[in-house]
């Protein structure tokens, strides 16, 4: 069993499409590349974990990718929006957990106008200077992003999904494109925003050929943050009988990029937590360093479903922060009150 790809990389950050290809092929190396990935990664960040504390503000969105739950043609979808002081509440409580991160995550839903949103910002740092705020709101115009972050957005995530274009008309509706996606993140990145992409993996028609392009652009981009996860069908998509992504593709990947951006924010996310009791751990021992826990109401966090039985309680959820830090030392590693921003 060869471990020259994974030594190259990890010497040299980058590999030739077909070498990312090769890697791939060879899942039997993960073991290696996961040793190498948390090496890295502890070279730069220690043992320590980031925590986000995730508010998912709304469930209606103007888009219909054939994936997704909360897809504007699900008829079954019970629909919601919080309000500027649910919002609010959700970061007064989130602060006293310990929480120095708040991620805004939503549907593209029209009502999030960039004055609604800037007040939010506004009045979020005004009350929790030390804080950072991530977004995570789509795809938005340039102007629209620009407004956001001078009314103190620090980060935004837009998975880019795939960096395949017949890919990713595969799975998004005409209506949506390729192109815009991919200027969406370099406009981010202009600004001045710590800027994450990602895409799922196992997502429909994905070949080994699709993921490769995602490394590379990964590798050439640099950015900031990168979230991926297993696909997981939704019953209420045209993929709903699909196979799900798995815990070990997606472990291999973390460490993967980890070796390819040694300091970037690399999520153990919700899906990997979703499919696999362990899952989070298992992220963190293949190279991940961040976990966001979910300070949405508790009222409304099963209507946030964008596949099915995403974990939305127990460790997943803010309240039970004390139980996910034994759960994370129990495996060397130590959640820390702090912003968590890129070393770089």
């Amino acid at each position: 069993m060869s471990k020259q790809l994974i030594d190259k990389l990890y010497k040299e950050k980058s590999l030739s499409l077909a070498e990312y290809e090769e890697l791939l092929s060879l899942p039997m190396l993960a073991p290696y590349a996961a040793e190498k990935a948390v090496e890295t990664v502890k070279s730069i960040y220690g043992n320590r974990i980031f925590i986000r504390g995730l508010i998912e503000v709304s469930n209606f969105c103007k888009n219909d990718c054939f994936y997704c739950g909360i897809r504007k043609s699900n008829k079954d979808c019970e629909r919601y929006r919080l309000s500027r002081d649910e919002i609010l509440a959700c970061c007064d409580e989130g602060y006293s957990l310990g929480f120095r991160t708040f991620v805004l995550q939503g549907g593209e839903d029209g009502f999030f106008s960039d004055d609604f949103i800037c007040d939010i910002i506004t009045r979020i740092k005004a009350s929790y200077p030390d804080c950072a705020i991530t977004l995570s709101l789509g795809e938005r115009s340039k102007a629209s992003y620009k407004r956001l972050f001078d009314a103190g957005a620090n980060r935004y995530l837009l998975r880019h999904e795939t960096y395949d274009e017949k890919h990713y008309s595969l799975l998004h509706p005409e209506s949506m494109s390729f192109e815009n996606r991919i200027s969406c993140l370099k406009n981010l990145k202009e600004i001045g925003y710590q800027t994450g992409c990602g895409f799922m993996v196992g997502s429909p028609c994905q070949t080994n050929a699709n993921i490769a392009k995602d490394l590379k652009f990964i590798e050439q981009f640099k950015p900031d943050m990168c979230g991926i996860g297993p696909f997981i069908p939704h019953k209420a998509t045209k993929f709903a009988s699909c196979p799900q992504g798995t815990v070990e593709l997606t472990c291999y990947l973390l460490s993967i990029i980890r070796l390819i951006h040694p300091h970037v924010l690399l999520p153990a996310t919700t899906a990997l937590g979703s499919i696999d009791e362990n899952g989070r751990e298992k992220g963190i021992l293949s190279g991940a360093n961040v976990i966001m826990p979910n300070l949405s109401p508790s009222c409304v966090r099963a209507k946030y479903e964008i596949y099915n039985n995403k974990l939305f309680s127990g460790s997943e959820s803010a309240q039970e922060l004390q139980a996910l830090k034994a759960r994370i030392k129990n495996i060397g590693y130590e959640i820390v009150t702090d912003r968590g921003d890129i070393k770089k």
